[in-house]
């Protein structure tokens, strides 16, 4: 099985949002950065092997404990929104083709 790199998530997330790669890796807060941030942290997760800690590395150096809060909160946003579900989907997707 062939794992997507961290980078090539980033740069997919980031095309599909409409953003650049150090976009993701700032330390900008606002909900257009932070929500597709979170999205690439999702599918890092959910399609690498890589650890919180490397994955909150690969995102501008953030802890652990941001990246386990990304991933549930696209979890729950899964969970009630299916337009964000698909598009989300589309992401993971996207990195597996």
């Amino acid at each position: 099985m062939n794992t997507p790199s961290i980078c090539a998530i980033q740069t997919i997330v980031a095309d599909r949002f409409g953003l650049t790669v150090l976009d993701l890796l700032s330390r900008r807060v606002a909900r257009s950065v932070a929500r597709p941030r979170q999205v690439a942290m999702w599918v890092c997760r959910h399609e690498t092997l890589a650890s919180l800690p490397e994955i909150g590395r690969a995102f501008g150096g953030r802890d652990h404990t941001t990246v386990m809060h990304a991933i549930q909160r696209i979890d729950g946003l899964m969970a009630t929104d299916p337009a964000f579900a698909a598009l989300v989907r589309q992401c993971s997707t996207g990195v597996a083709a």
